[in-house]
């Protein structure tokens, strides 16, 4: 294969075989092309086994990450308002993964922890998208994978710039 017609294939799409010279260089594109991937994985690992979405399982990561967080610092992290923040953790805490409970410095403040039967599933949710996204990620080597990490890391920093 010569340097050009390599440069074509890499042009293409992944799986339909389309020319995309307009859009290779597009990073939305691009993302939502790899994201196709990590749905995949997402709704195997995640949502088909454990019934739960995307938001779900980020707000349990992120408790998990933050005891005692507020209800008020999720809904800034996701970027929702206050009311959708409250539907998400009505359904965590139904299905038994959250427990909120009032401050004590101030009664409008409610902090979200995970219960035993939540850590044990997000755990078990994270152990399983490590893995099959491991497995995803073959063809790029550790330091490659590093530096991906690292540079959605970076753009996902530049959220609040983009808004």
């Amino acid at each position: 294969m010569t340097r050009k017609t390599a440069a074509v294939a890499a042009e293409r799409t992944p799986v339909g075989r389309l020319a995309e010279p307009g859009l290779h260089d597009i990073m939305g594109y691009q993302l939502a092309q790899a994201s196709v991937v990590t749905n995949a994985i997402f709704r195997r690992c995640v949502a088909e086994p454990e019934g739960m979405g995307k938001v779900e399982f980020t707000i349990l990561a992120l408790v998990q990450a933050n005891p005692e967080v507020s209800a008020r610092q999720l809904a800034q992290a996701l970027a929702v308002t206050p009311p959708n923040i409250a539907m998400w953790l009505d359904k965590l805490e139904q299905r038994g993964w959250v427990a909120r409970t009032r401050s004590t410095r101030d009664a409008r403040v409610q902090h979200v922890s995970l219960t035993a039967e939540g850590t044990d599933t997000v755990n078990r949710c994270v152990q399983a998208l490590h893995a099959a996204e491991h497995e995803a990620m073959a063809t790029l080597s550790a330091a490659e994978q590093a530096m991906l990490v690292e540079l959605l890391h970076k753009l996902a920093r530049a959220r609040s710039r983009a808004a």
